[in-house]
């Protein structure tokens, strides 16, 4: 009997240990399986602003995948050398400016939006001895590179220059005769232009944003886009509150316009998008006893640019950033026959450093022109020669209005940066309905019919360098964003 209850008990505690061992792996393999479907939904969610940004884009015959490809591993290297060179690193420009539209804000007192002047003697002597037909600047001395990074704070300008230097300097301010500009060009020889050091002074985060910002973008889409004041633009700040409106009335307008009108949006669009990859890229993390840490901010790029977010907007903007990348990049494709002339010479006394950068650019034409999928600007401002010819002339008087608002930024270093790349674009239009004079240019002396001063040269490569950095920001965000899986 006694055998027979010590064997009944030892099955009891058997089968209670079996049991909670199924019941403990059930619970696990249960709380496992939730885990994994709450991760699921984390990377869906993540991923929600980039996985909708695939296939051809709208207008034209370019997908995106094929310029992630072609850009971060072909262009992207070799623009990011050649805005290093000492020909395309200072910018003359004129920050000083008042605003033509609405009273002066009073400018940002943030120290991340100021700007402040480089010594004379950090200017390459080949900008301050001018030449016809040479175009830029020389690299000052180890010593002099070292003073000026020790003497810049965040957002520093380094810019003025004596009397004698804008003398000399006036020798580059000539200005094509077709008078083609789509945008409003400072003076060089006013005062107040001033040179400034683009790489001492990198496109990022300043803090800049509210009213006086958004003031500033409204006025470009409410005013200048071709767009009636009855149709709101999706997430617009200062348009009355529109309910549950997702925006598809504005893109029923929107899709109802001319093509030259349509890209005229999508190009605005684009460079917006892409200054905003750049705030979120180069964003202020961190602040203390002498250092400062800039880096990736996810979340300020999740909160610009993902579906949830932005109520779908946030692949659209995207989209039109690669849109406006396939305009400059054809527009730099139109205008290498210009710069392959032997008398076009990137001037900035530097004999071996001239011929470099030369090099480097004729090389970057020829990546260009093998890419196979180009925007066919032919399409536009085609038609009856009359109505055609007042289209583009009013497109181009709406660009040229964009260009004089970027005066009333009130951050100097967004103005700075605000400026340059809308006249980079600028540029890239007048090379665009320049075709016949690029054409007809002569090889061995000066062109009557199209010409390209240094400032607008340097816009154009530094504002494209803009565009392929903010793609190549997004397959960096593309991985971060897999990497919190």
């Amino acid at each position: 009997m006694s055998k027979l209850t010590a064997r009944a008990l030892s099955g009891l505690v058997t089968v209670w240990f079996f049991g909670n061992f199924v019941l403990g792996w059930f619970q696990y393999s249960n709380g496992r399986a939730q885990t994994q479907h709450s991760d699921t939904s984390s990377d869906s969610q993540d991923q929600s602003c980039l996985c909708h940004l695939t296939g051809v884009l709208d207008d034209c015959f370019c997908d995106v995948e094929s310029i992630d490809v072609f850009n971060n591993f072909k262009l992207y290297p070799q623009i990011k050398k050649l805005t290093e060179r000492d020909y395309f690193r200072y910018y003359r420009v004129n920050l000083k400016r008042p605003c033509p539209f609405w009273p002066d804000d009073g400018h940002c007192s943030i120290k991340d939006c100021h700007v402040e002047p480089c010594p004379e003697s950090k200017v390459p002597d080949g900008i301050k001895s001018g030449n016809y037909n040479k175009y830029s600047q020389p690299a000052g001395t180890m010593s002099d590179v070292l003073q000026c990074e020790q003497a810049k704070e965040l957002g520093a300008i380094n810019s003025t220059l004596s009397n004698q230097s804008k003398e000399a300097f006036a020798d580059w301010a000539r200005h094509d005769d077709a008078q083609d500009h789509f945008c409003e060009l400072d003076d060089e020889t006013s005062p107040d232009a001033e040179y400034v050091d683009l790489l001492l002074n990198p496109e990022r985060y300043t803090g800049y944003q509210g009213p006086s910002a958004w003031r500033v973008w409204n006025s470009i889409y409410e005013e200048n886009c071709f767009k009636p004041r009855s149709v709101y633009r999706p997430l617009n700040p200062l348009a009355p509150s529109r309910g549950d409106d997702d925006g598809e009335g504005f893109y029923d307008w929107l899709e109802g316009l001319c093509l030259e009108k349509r890209v005229f949006y999508r190009l605005i669009s684009g460079l917006h998008s892409s200054i905003n990859i750049h705030l979120c890229a180069e964003y202020l993390l961190d602040e203390g006893w002498g250092r400062t840490v800039w880096g990736p901010n996810i979340q300020e790029f999740r909160q610009r640019f993902d579906t949830a977010e932005t109520k779908g907007e946030g692949t659209r903007r995207l989209k039109n950033l690669y849109f406006l990348y396939l305009i400059e990049l054809r527009a730099l494709y139109k205008v290498a026959p210009y710069f392959e002339r032997t008398i076009v010479n990137l001037y900035t006394g530097n004999a071996q450093e001239d011929g470099e950068t030369k090099e480097l650019l004729l090389h970057i034409f020829n990546q260009i022109k093998a890419f196979p999928m180009h925007f066919d600007e032919k399409s536009m401002f085609a038609g009856n020669k009359i109505e055609a010819k007042t289209l583009k002339e009013e497109f181009r008087l709406h660009f040229k209005n964009i260009s004089r608002i970027m005066d009333c930024v009130g951050c100097s270093k967004c103005r700075l940066w605000g400026k340059l790349q809308t006249q980079g674009l600028g540029t890239a239009l007048k090379i665009l309905f320049s075709e016949k004079e690029i054409q007809n240019l002569p090889e061995r002396s000066p062109s009557k019919g199209f010409q390209l001063t240094r400032q607008e040269i340097v816009a154009l490569i530094n504002g494209f360098a803009r565009l392929s950095t903010s793609i190549n920001q997004l397959h960096n965000f593309r991985l971060m964003l897999k990497e919190k899986r």
